[in-house]
């Protein structure tokens, strides 16, 4: 019988959809909770274990009182027993590493958690190279190499290793932003170590590239083509990163790096939106698209750092209006795996699935495939 320790962190991913950039700290979460956030790490568990439903006999796990993993695993019907420890609430960093300590100290054969690169970052610090690890992506910031691709891409590795196939377990980096640098647009990302993750095939993702690419020209055709295509009255939501930077550059307008502006008439209605915020607009708004970009080495569309487009906000605009723009450059970095959309929603993830087109330049575009 395998048995998998269980962390989870009930408030990752908290300050997605509401802007804020990042979920780390109790004063994040309390602003958080303010602007009317919803807590998600939950469910995203639930998407990760759901596999793991049909082999439940063959395993059992070793978790937390609480929010931190018994509330689930009962809720789910899975054997579990829990470690002499009570969380604070809400939880800290402080609590995962404890959590961790003692899982680490019993006979865990996979620590599976449930966070971001914070959570990482924290059980990196107690864990080490001790124990196989896999994280289920939940944060806002995931940029280390330990998560699964998708929830349910980190509950398929688990499946094959318990139905006995083979399961890589390599080292991968756990990589974190500063957050306070994150929220004033300045990317500041370092390395914290690393740890054995479990993996298989394409189902845990790379560690996020960092830096800027030197395509300056392409990057203008890309900007020129797309600011060439606005329409008259159309809102346009233009996403965070680099590479939709340069619409912004082409249009002589201010952006938010790592956020959503809002354009109209190619003049900046809004900033640094939330997805209330963006929700609200589109009820005023009869026609609007959205302009994301391609996070570089993991190929995500959605999921990773623009929560604010959460899944009534891509169901209300279509994929039809969608906008995907990436170099070339970025896309063979992929090596053939296909982009992926992590909306949170598996049935969206599902709807659409299949070819998307992206712009590489100007009247330059090519299909790829979305997972």
């Amino acid at each position: 019988m395998l048995t998998l320790g269980l962390i989870i962190n009930p408030f990752a991913g908290i300050g997605g959809a509401v802007g804020l950039k990042g979920s780390d700290g109790p004063l994040v979460v309390e602003e958080a909770f303010k602007r009317g956030a919803k807590q998600k790490a939950q469910e995203r568990t639930r998407v990760a274990l759901e596999p793991l439903l049909a082999v439940a006999d063959q395993i059992r796990f070793l978790t937390c009182a609480g929010d931190m993993g018994e509330a689930l695993l009962k809720d789910m019907g899975f054997t579990y027993q829990l470690v002499d420890f009570n969380p604070d609430y809400p939880s800290s960093s402080e609590d995962t590493q404890r959590v961790a300590q003692l899982l680490t100290e019993q006979q865990t054969d996979v620590l599976v958690f449930a966070g971001g690169d914070g959570t990482a970052r924290d059980i990196c610090h107690v864990v080490g190279d001790r124990l196989p690890v896999l994280g289920i992506p939940a944060g806002v910031k995931i940029h280390s190499g330990v998560f699964g691709i998708t929830p349910r891409a980190s509950g398929e590795v688990l499946l094959r290793l318990i139905e006995g196939q083979l399961v890589d377990i390599r080292e991968a980096e756990v990589r974190d932003l500063d957050e306070e640098a994150f929220r004033q647009d300045q990317v500041r990302a370092r390395q914290y170590g690393e740890m054995r993750v479990v993996q298989s095939g394409h189902f845990v993702q790379s560690v996020k590239q960092g830096g800027t690419e030197s395509e300056e020209l392409v990057l203008a055709d890309i900007a020129a083509q797309v600011v060439r295509d606005m329409e008259d009255d159309v809102l346009y939501l233009i996403g965070s990163g680099k590479t939709t930077q340069c619409i912004m550059d082409e249009l002589m307008l201010e952006s938010t790096l790592l956020g959503v502006d809002a354009v109209l008439n190619q003049e900046l209605l809004a900033q640094d939106l939330s997805e209330a915020e963006i929700w609200t607009l589109l009820q005023r708004h009869k026609e609007c698209v959205a302009v994301v970009s391609i996070m570089g080495g993991q190929g995500h569309v959605f999921g990773r750092g623009n929560q604010q487009f959460s899944p009534r906000i891509l169901r209300s605009l279509g994929k039809d209006n969608l906008r995907v723009i990436s170099t070339k450059t970025k896309i063979t970095g992929l090596n053939g795996r296909p982009l992926i959309i992590d909306s949170g929603d598996p049935a969206l993830d599902k709807e659409w699935g299949g070819l998307l087109e992206v712009i590489t330049g100007y009247d330059d575009s090519l299909v790829y495939p979305l997972a």
